[in-house]
């Protein structure tokens, strides 16, 4: 009785990738419910690229985090975000007329220009410092230390649903720089200090990591055997 859905099952986990390339900035449109101790929202947003050839059940990334269309008008498309979402995103502090980085997923056959990012978010981060230098600029962010064990310097990490490369990776913070196209084309160029962005680490550290886990436990197990 099983056999249909493992059968689609791989065709279905290549079209819910995304590459970290912001195709436009959203606005929202509507909110309903969010705030504090709110279990869902459903929030509108304004986008005529996106939209174009979005339908009903799609998967859309909103600032990295992997939602599914539920309603559709020309250009508004509207999705809804349950607890586990808002606790875990920034998506509970949005306001009608917030922008937000919007990418269609890709299929079997797109080309790659980001890295392969999975639009779950691993948790949020914090600007510290913003440097603009020229018409670049040099962000500084805190994150959680679980986060940053699954960063390294000169590796990749989806900020707000941008893939980024990271240049310092410290303790509590890591650093990245935003080219021109960068900050004219996301969110990320009107971020401000104490701003909150999503986080998703890549995919090749978490399995890294995991398994740095499971033989650490291995080894330590074969010590009390001894």
């Amino acid at each position: 009785m099983f056999w249909p859905a493992a059968r689609f099952a791989p065709a279905r986990y290549h079209y819910l990738m995304f590459t970290g390339l912001v195709e436009e900035i959203g606005k929202i449109e509507m909110l309903r419910g969010g705030g504090k101790g709110s279990e869902s929202v459903r929030l509108a947003v304004k986008a005529p690229l996106v939209a174009q050839d979005a339908a009903i059940g799609d998967s859309i990334a909103i600032n990295g985090c992997c939602l599914t269309v539920v309603k559709k008008t020309k250009s508004v498309l509207e999705f809804e975000a349950g607890s586990e979402t808002l606790s875990r995103t920034n998506l509970g502090r949005l306001e009608k007329g917030s922008g937000v980085n919007l990418e269609r997923s890709i299929k079997v056959g797109d080309r790659l220009g980001g890295h392969f990012v999975a639009g779950h978010i691993d948790g949020t981060g914090t600007l510290l410092r913003r440097r603009d230098e020229g018409e670049w600029s040099h962000l500084m962010i805190r994150a959680n230390s679980r986060l940053l064990r699954q960063m390294a310097s000169k590796g990749s990490i989806a900020v707000d649903g941008v893939s980024l490369t990271l240049v310092n990776v410290e303790r509590d913070r890591f650093s990245v720089s935003l080219i021109p196209h960068t900050l004219a084309n996301t969110t990320l160029g009107s971020l401000q200090i104490g701003g909150m962005v999503n986080l998703e680490t890549d995919l090749l550290a978490k399995y890294v990591e995991r398994q740095l886990e499971t033989r650490k436990g291995e080894d330590a197990a074969l010590l009390e055997i001894a």
